[in-house]
């Protein structure tokens, strides 16, 4: 009995081992087939999350850099692209159905130009007219110190109100016999820049370029310097001289003060010579100054120049627009830096000028589809800004219905985007866009980027450490795209009565050589088409398009009461190829 217990016993506590054995590799083996299910569904379920995320990203990274043609260290312009993602419930479009004909044609594998020449000037006569006002216009002998005495000019506006201002001095300086003491820039709360002549242009050239026709000195001399000249009658404002005045009104005017005085100081000197009285000589002047003398300070050229080289994507290219703005060879690309066109990008590129900052749109007085919202918004920037229309808008109604149909009104980018689609131009354009603090930002901006993706402004283009000398300076980077524009493949337009927009359009015509294409849209005429969009196809939007920009590219002799800074083609500025300087009509 007992060894059977021992034995049972022993079978038993053998078997009870191997039961309790048994017992514990079953527990063990179902807490490690629990723990392997329970480690899979959390890496299941990161790997979800991880999917979701990626998926995200890589939508917004769409929505950012649509096609991939845009570099991912574009600053400017991108930023605006991100707030898509956040705005676009706000899209403010004033044409829908035009947009949507628009963004149908734009996306074509190739764009339907026609007859319309997209990258090239139509007209051949443009190549006959050469530039001549780099001949001198006075005598060969330098302007000695025995004149009537010292003209200063204080000039207002930015960089290209002040342009024409130097410009229209030294005629001015001329037309009275005087010394002109290099211009003065007064500040503006607008452009809020303290930028003086010598920080934008080249002194010295400036100067020595002139020196065969007037004599330009840095300073007043220290007999002078200490004058209250408003106390002594020689300061003249713009109210002294109508807008435009003919050269003897200077005469007139400012004469008897220089030669009593020794000294006049022109206030403000906003377009204050007219055009078509100022005679042949003194205009040559004016395009000397313009065309030839005022170059970029060193600093502005070496960024230009940069910036031009990566928007062409190019460095072994140099045109005589280069040459002009940049003077010497222009600069390589950086170490490491990779052609735009060897990364299967567009070797050309069109420059839009795009006149839509909150300045302009609120001195228009007209409306662009904001509501009550934008009315408040514009009325409170007159009040600050702007006071003296403000006071005169109390008291007058304004119609801004009637000043859109007589093409008073900028353009916005929607309706720029909608110009370029119509002739020709598609999705895969390569646009600088200047004049890029767009008023509405990007819910404004975003029916003009649904066109085309490839819109870059010069802080895209420049790093901001490259960026940083000029960060403060409003006209320095208004330089700046000054010279992209210029150096553009085509320039198009949407405010021809911009000052940028006529001088860049000008010096295109003087130095282009007749192969720099401008693109010049009637506001009138395109409020027109614009008002019965409900009622005209694609087809015939883009044949009424395209003819008004046309039009506008006809070769003729400057018009009389146009500005030579835009139109240059006149007696002392251009010459037909082959005379002796004078222009043949």
């Amino acid at each position: 009995m007992e060894g059977s217990w021992v034995v049972v016993g022993g079978e038993g506590r053998v078997g009870a081992t191997n039961i309790g054995k048994l017992r514990q590799g079953k527990a063990r083996g179902g807490v490690t087939s629990w723990n392997l299910r329970v480690f899979a569904g959390v890496v299941g379920f990161m790997g979800c999350l991880l999917l979701a995320a990626s998926l995200l990203m890589s939508a917004v990274h769409q929505v950012q850099f649509r096609n991939g043609a845009i570099s991912v260290n574009f600053r400017g312009l991108q930023e605006l692209k991100q707030n898509f993602v956040r705005k676009e419930h706000v899209e403010q479009i004033m044409h829908g159905r035009l947009i949507q004909m628009a963004t149908l044609a734009t996306t074509k594998n190739e764009s339907d130009s026609g007859s319309f020449a997209l990258w090239e000037e139509p007209y051949k006569q443009a190549r006959k007219w050469k530039p001549c006002a780099a001949k001198h216009s006075l005598a060969d002998e330098v302007p000695g110190e025995n004149n009537n005495g010292y003209v200063l000019i204080s000039a207002n506006g930015g960089l290209n109100q002040q342009r024409v201002a130097v410009c229209n001095a030294v005629v001015v300086a001329a037309l009275l016999n005087a010394t002109l003491v290099l211009p003065h820039f007064l500040y503006n709360s607008v452009w809020k820049d303290k930028s003086q002549f010598g920080d934008i242009y080249q002194e010295d050239y400036f100067v020595n370029y002139m020196k065969s026709d007037v004599r330009i000195v840095k300073d007043l001399p220290p007999h002078l310097q200490s004058l209250d000249l408003e106390a002594i009658g020689s300061q003249i404002t713009d109210n002294d001289i109508m807008k435009e005045a003919e050269p003897s009104e200077f005469i007139r005017i400012a004469l008897p003060v220089l030669r009593k005085n020794g000294v006049v100081h022109f206030l403000g000197f906003g377009n204050r010579l007219g055009f078509d009285s100022v005679p042949v000589h003194l205009q040559r002047l004016r395009c000397r100054c313009n065309f030839h003398a005022l170059k970029f300070a060193p600093e502005i050229q070496k960024l230009g120049s940069l910036l031009v080289q990566r928007l062409r994507g190019v460095s072994e290219m140099q045109t005589e627009m280069d040459k002009q703005l940049f003077g010497g060879k222009m600069l390589g690309p950086a170490s490491g830096e990779k052609k735009r066109a060897d990364a299967g990008g567009p070797s050309r590129y069109l420059a839009l000028h795009m006149r839509f900052e909150v300045d302009m749109v609120a001195y228009s007085l007209c409306e662009f589809g904001g509501g009550e919202e934008e009315r408040r918004e514009l009325h409170a920037f007159r009040e600050t800004h702007f006071p003296a229309l403000a006071a005169r808008l109390r008291n007058t109604t304004v119609s801004p219905e009637e000043l859109r149909s007589q093409g008073r009104c900028p353009l916005t980018p929607e309706e720029a985007g909608l110009i370029l689609s119509a002739l020709g131009y598609d999705h895969r354009t390569f646009t600088y866009v200047a004049g890029s603090q767009i008023y509405g930002g990007a819910t404004r901006l975003r029916p003009l980027t649904r066109l085309y993706p490839n819109l870059v402004t010069k802080e895209d283009i420049l790093s901001s450490d490259e960026l940083a000398p000029l960060r403060n300076f409003s006209s320095r980077l208004a330089a700046l795209d000054f010279i992209a524009c210029a150096s553009s493949d085509v320039f198009a337009v949407t405010d021809s009565g911009s000052q940028l927009s006529s001088l860049v359009s000008g010096y295109r015509v003087y130095h282009g050589r007749g192969r720099a294409p401008t693109l010049h849209p009637n506001r009138k005429r395109y409020a027109q088409i614009l008002s019965e969009e409900g009622g005209i196809g694609w087809s015939g939007f883009q044949r009424r398009v395209r003819t008004m920009v046309e039009e506008y590219k006809r070769v003729r002799a400057r018009p009389r009461g146009r500005t030579v800074y835009r139109q240059p083609r006149t007696p002392g500025c251009m010459c037909r190829a082959g005379g002796d300087g004078s222009i043949d009509f």
